[in-house]
């Protein structure tokens, strides 16, 4: 059906060739490639992926891009590298013709801050161009956005209230880890909050709203409202939305050591000098901690992530609750990953598919829950993240 390039090899990458391997009918060419080739052989060497190639890259170096995408051709790069390279992987798909698929939005290396604004811009020109930008289809971002598209399409009339909520219910044994990328999951979570109310946006300090919710077959869990990206593209694609927040767990433990790294300054993200040479606190930090992608093999419990939606269906209130309860155990029998990436990679490789179907392809830059939502819910159930639907229920918020 059609070829890929997929950038970047963590723990994301290793579930999204696996899954793009399994499908050989879809995905008839695949190439692996990171600036560590060593990685993407591993992951290529695996049982199943013993057709995928594997080849080096600088994902920041745009003109490396262009002769990679040149010589092999494919129909879509996904991008599972990391957010500071989205514009970099943007800008040689937009002049090699291809299409472009991410997980997660841009970021400025320099800024702690993330926005759609950056990718939004390359709208005209990705239309002019042909081609298609998929942005956000990960988890959270990609599959909550789904979930409300699908909310809106088949239940309501109106969405009025949107809550995000994702819980990781898991254990990896290890006293601080985190569950993706340490750079950019510290630097998300350590943010002030922020979410959507009345056409305006609200702003809280860094955790400062907090209470605990249920979790289907985990139990109640401190939940604290985070500023989340796909909450900016779901108040805009959906402006009946009065108010939308995202909110996600975090254990008493994680949070000391979050605070203990924030006040000795190992959160920075401006140079430092050490030994006379310049470094970056947060990539030091990166370099010591525990690779996520090598957590999976002790990882206990599951994650649960989902959206709880208030709104009108034929004049009357309705409530709402779609979700995903994912196990860490059942994700690396499978992948070798934990379920963080696994419920990231899965996605990927379905909105891939939804492209090389020619279901989700179309001129321009869109976020997921611009595109029909019913194929890729489908896909879902099929490839290892089945969801439920409960109705008229007490959401908690």
């Amino acid at each position: 059906m059609g070829k890929v390039l997929v950038i970047g090899a963590g723990g994301v990458s290793s579930v999204v060739i696996h899954k793009m391997a399994s499908l050989p009918g879809v995905f008839t060419e695949i190439m692996l490639a990171s600036r560590t080739k060593s990685k993407c052989d591993a992951i290529a060497a695996r049982p199943g992926n013993e057709k995928v190639i594997t080849e080096q890259i600088d994902a920041d170096k745009v003109p490396q891009l262009r002769k990679l995408i040149r010589s092999f051709r494919p129909d879509l790069v996904v991008n599972v590298a990391l957010p500071y390279q989205d514009l970099h992987i943007m800008d040689a798909c937009l002049a090699e013709g291809v299409s472009y698929l991410d997980t997660a939005n841009y970021e400025p290396l320099e800024e702690a801050r993330f926005e759609y604004s950056w990718q939004w811009a390359y709208q005209e020109r990705y239309r002019n161009a042909g081609i298609t930008a998929i942005l956000g289809c990960g988890f959270d971002p990609g599959v909550t956005s789904i979930f409300t598209a699908y909310a809106a399409r088949h239940h309501f009339d109106e969405i009025h209230y949107l809550d995000i909520v994702d819980c990781n219910a898991g254990d990896h044994g290890k006293p601080f880890a985190t569950n993706f990328n340490p750079e950019i999951n510290i630097r998300e979570v350590t943010q002030k909050g922020r979410y959507w109310e009345d056409g305006k946006w609200i702003h809280t300090k860094p955790h400062e709203i907090h209470k605990p919710l249920n979790y289907p077959d985990i139990g109640p869990k401190e939940s604290y409202l985070i500023y989340h990206e796909e909450i900016e593209s779901l108040v805009k694609n959906f402006p009946t939305i009065k108010r939308a927040r995202f909110w996600m767990t975090f254990g008493q433990e994680y949070l000391t050591h979050l605070r203990v790294i924030q006040n000795i300054g190992m959160a920075g993200i401006e140079p430092v000098m050490f030994n006379g040479r310049e470094i970056i606190p947060i990539q030091f930090l990166k370099a010591v901690l525990p690779d996520p992608g090598e957590l999976g093999e002790n990882y206990k419990g599951q994650t649960s992530i989902g959206c709880r939606i208030k709104g009108v269906k034929d004049g009357k209130q309705r409530t709402y609750y779609i979700y995903n309860n994912c196990s860490h155990e059942a994700a690396y029998r499978e992948t070798g990953a934990q379920g963080v990436s696994y419920t990231t990679g899965v996605p990927a490789a379905i909105g891939a598919m939804m492209y090389l179907n020619g279901i989700w392809k179309k001129p321009g830059v869109f976020n997921v829950e611009e595109f029909d939502p019913d194929p890729f819910m489908e896909q879902l159930n099929l490839l290892g993240l089945p969801w439920v639907e409960l109705h008229d229920v007490d959401l908690e918020l």
